[in-house]
């Protein structure tokens, strides 16, 4: 049965907290996205409000207008919703158990696991549907620590890490995977959050889920595995949060557990502080090089930026004054695609340059 998805995001689509929906929305990977729920955004264009490019899937005020809306009739209810707090509202709560009611099978990516909810197991049962909790981890006995197999790993591995949260790094990494592909290389992505997971991604897992050494030694056997089945010519690594943010520890989880031997910078220019927390400045772009490069042992050798509040005018004043201050490739994916980073990584790791020998 195809997958027609509605997509829960209500007061926060196009905003960082409602990038699940977001990146759902530019590619919905196993599901067909068929309306977006958000009440504040009811009757545009869910394209043209992310990328001023209509896409055909609309804005809906509530569940009942989306369902009248989808032009196929949704399997599937997501909420694309991606709160610091990662808990279910009292009104979301709601409108998860009208989906179900509706003969919706349920994908949940917050840490609230509706899969022990016997309420919600109760009425799961009751309408037939399914519920998937993202971020719910593999049964404890199965979890693995760092073992230094990731140190046999002959493939180049890159990370795309940034600034701030929710600033266009897993975005980015599937643009650039999708750019290799296209070029003719094998690139494996993993993912390390929830809307990877959901888009589909043979290769991940949520990394806020499990505890700091865990953490390391799952990004670590994601990366193996990765690596031992299909033997890519390169691993793209999604970023969590940023290396300096004084509330997330995934950046070095994945600078211990993937150990990348290149890193892409994710920036958005505008921002002053950071997302969820508006009394701490946004880092520099130099600082946060000067860290991951120092921590991680590794390079950043491109950076992509992310135009939120920026006019086309002021991006490209930007990416020519970056280029210059850092010496490296800069671009905004979304806007003009990945070339410049492709090439940069096919310049910088010779295996990669001999491959594309082969292929041309």
């Amino acid at each position: 049965m195809k997958k027609y998805a509605i997509v829960y995001c209500e007061h926060q689509f196009g905003s960082m907290d409602g990038k699940t929906a977001n990146g759902l929305v530019r590619d919905s990977g196993l599901y067909e996205i068929v309306a977006v729920i958000d009440s504040t955004k009811a009757g545009q264009d869910a394209g043209e409000v992310l990328d001023q490019k209509k896409n055909g899937i609309p804005i809906c005020k509530n569940l009942q207008d989306a369902i009248a809306s989808a032009k196929e009739k949704p399997n599937y209810f997501i909420l694309g919703i991606a709160p610091a707090n990662a808990f279910l509202q009292k009104e979301e709560r709601q409108v998860i158990i009208e989906a179900m009611e509706a003969g919706m099978h349920i994908i949940n990516p917050l840490q609230e696991f509706l899969t022990e909810d016997e309420e919600m197991m109760a009425l799961a049962k009751r309408y037939g549907v399914t519920i998937r909790d993202i971020r719910k981890p593999r049964p404890k006995k199965e979890w693995t620590l760092f073992t230094g197999r990731i140190l046999q790993v002959k493939t180049p591995v890159v990370a795309v890490l940034g600034t701030d949260g929710a600033c266009g790094k897993r975005t980015t990494a599937m643009i650039v995977a999708k750019e290799m592909q296209k070029r003719g290389y094998k690139a494996a992505f993993v993912a390390t959050g929830q809307t990877g997971l959901i888009q589909g991604a043979s290769y991940g897992f949520a990394m806020d889920a499990f505890p700091l050494q865990y953490m390391i030694g799952e990004l670590e056997r994601e990366v193996v595995r990765a690596y031992e089945t299909e033997r890519p010519d390169m691993i793209i690594v999604e970023g969590q949060g940023a290396l300096s943010h004084p509330a997330y520890v995934s950046s070095a989880g994945i600078l211990k557990g993937a150990r990348p031997q290149a890193v892409i910078l994710q920036h958005p220019p505008k921002r002053k502080v950071l997302g969820d927390f508006p009394f701490v400045e946004m880092p520099t772009v130099e600082s946060e090089i000067g860290l991951i490069e120092h921590f991680g042992k590794t390079k950043v050798v491109a950076i992509t930026l992310n135009h939120e509040g920026m006019t086309d005018d002021e991006l490209k004043r930007t990416i020519d004054e970056y280029e210059r201050k850092f010496r490296m490739p800069v671009t905004d994916v979304l806007k003009y695609g990945a070339d410049k980073v492709v090439d940069r990584l096919i310049d910088y790791f010779p295996s990669l340059q001999k491959h594309e020998v082969a292929v041309s």
